[in-house]
């Protein structure tokens, strides 16, 4: 298939990217690996489930109205199930690789003059003793069977850890009937009022979760971590403690939680597996973009979470940025974005900082990770794996890799990078994988005879 252009990714970012586009005139694709349109934000039930009220799971329920039904009404040409991973710099373009279906084995292309990222984050998880337990999932897969499937992970749940999706996991788990037994917030409440002018757009949204919490009887237990989950087969309980102001387990305050799921989450990183095998530049663990949403790679825009966390809103504001800039420069025209979505854009990225300073995981959690606390779960790599590889002279993520195999299996690394450089003591560092999802050999065989013979 050919286009003009390619935008990876239909939640918030990718969806306003494509309406601002294909509103000036530009014939746009829309390839997501999903097997509806509205990404994670946006998780719509399978039809099949017939639900009467899917409004009542989703904030700014409307905002998702006005996106899905402008595009029932555009000319973009929506790829469900397509699963990319590889976008490939060709003489005329681009060429964007995929895997059809649920099986990922059938290959499909669509070749764009130019492409736009909008490949979203992913959750970040930090491991403590019983991670590994059947019941405990991230806060973001629990919202995710809530929204996607109408079902719940168990009946008693802590929900768990840091970061502002900790809110509407609680209360929407609350809601559904569970018993949310704690909610546990590692950031106290004087480091978010550090932050309350930049902030202070947020307050109604955050006053909301927290009458909702009051309203459900949820324990707040903030400045506190969870220490340990307990369980044989599956969980059964965790054991949480308070944090003393330099983000250590505070002797003594230890209490234990019956309990059958735990919602544990540590915020969110940025997916750039695309972004680098393009050779973008990055901005730390984000795509680095102008005041265009362009990367340093022409013919390459990136918006939402994949150029730093910021909330749907933010990527709204980005994803129409860079849906005008991409179509005025396939025209040759000057580009012409909204004022008001600059001005959004500037308002928003402020309180994305201010959010990303505030909600900081504890600063001394590797002390609490005993040596069989499995790290790499793909590999089964423990925290004493991990420190004798340190004593062995190990210092970065890349070394640590190569004496224990973290990072080498289905997630690449995904999962426990961060976790491995906080170990090594040292900052998480860019992936750098040469394709952003699995590839069946065979595919990449036919791919390489084709080019021979072209």
């Amino acid at each position: 298939m050919r286009t003009e252009l390619a935008v990876i990714g239909a939640g918030p970012a990718g969806l306003a990217a494509s309406l601002a586009a294909a509103a000036r005139g530009i014939r746009v694709v829309l390839v997501d690996a999903a097997t509806e349109t509205g990404g994670q934000f946006y998780r719509q039930p399978a039809a099949g489930l017939a639900a009467a009220r899917p409004e009542a799971l989703h904030h700014r329920w409307r905002t998702w109205e006005r996106l899905r039904d402008g595009l029932a009404a555009s000319s973009v040409h929506v790829l469900t199930e397509h699963h990319v991973w590889c976008v490939e710099r060709t003489s005329g373009g681009f060429t964007v690789h995929t895997l059809l279906g649920p099986q990922q084995e059938e290959p499909a292309e669509v070749h764009a003059r130019a492409v736009l990222l909008a490949t979203g984050g992913y959750e970040h998880v930090l491991p403590f003793p019983g991670w590994t337990l059947p019941g405990v999932v991230t806060a973001g897969g629990a919202q995710a069977m809530l929204k996607g499937g109408l079902v719940v992970p168990g009946r008693r749940a802590v929900v768990a850890g840091t970061g502002p999706l900790l809110l509407p996991v609680a209360t929407g788990l609350a809601a559904a009937g569970v018993d949310v037994a704690a909610f546990v917030e590692s950031t106290g409440p004087g480091r978010l009022a550090r932050h309350g002018r930049a902030l202070a757009g947020k307050l109604p949204e955050g006053a909301g979760y927290a009458a909702r919490l009051l309203r459900h009887r949820v324990p707040v237990l903030a400045r506190h971590t969870v220490v340990r989950a307990h369980g044989d087969d599956r969980l059964t309980g965790v054991t949480v403690a308070a944090l003393d102001a330099d983000g250590r387990v505070r002797p003594g305050t230890e209490r234990r939680l019956p309990c059958d799921t735990l919602a544990v989450g540590h915020g969110m990183l940025a997916h750039t597996d695309l972004a680098e095998g393009l050779g973008c530049g990055l901005d730390g663990l984000a795509v680095a973009v102008d005041a265009e949403q362009r990367t340093d790679v022409p013919g390459v825009w990136a918006a939402g979470e994949s150029t730093g966390v910021g909330g749907a809103a933010l990527a709204l504001a980005e994803g129409h940025i860079a849906g005008c800039s991409a179509a005025a420069h396939l025209r040759g025209t000057a580009p012409d974005p909204a004022s008001a979505a600059l001005k959004a854009r500037r308002a928003l990225r402020s309180s994305a900082a201010a959010l990303d300073a505030a909600y900081m995981p504890p600063a001394h959690w590797p002390e609490q990770l005993t040596d069989d606390t499995v790290v790499c779960r793909c590999e089964e790599v423990t925290a004493g794996a991990v420190r004798e590889a340190l004593d062995l002279g190990a210092g970065d993520e890349r070394t640590v890799k190569l004496l224990t195999r973290a990072g080498m299996g289905w997630c690449q690394g995904r999962m426990c990078a961060v976790a491995v450089a906080g170990l090594a003591g040292c900052p998480p560092s860019p992936s750098r994988r040469p394709f952003a999802r699995p590839v069946p050999l065979g595919v990449l065989a036919r791919q390489h005879t084709q080019e021979e013979l072209s």
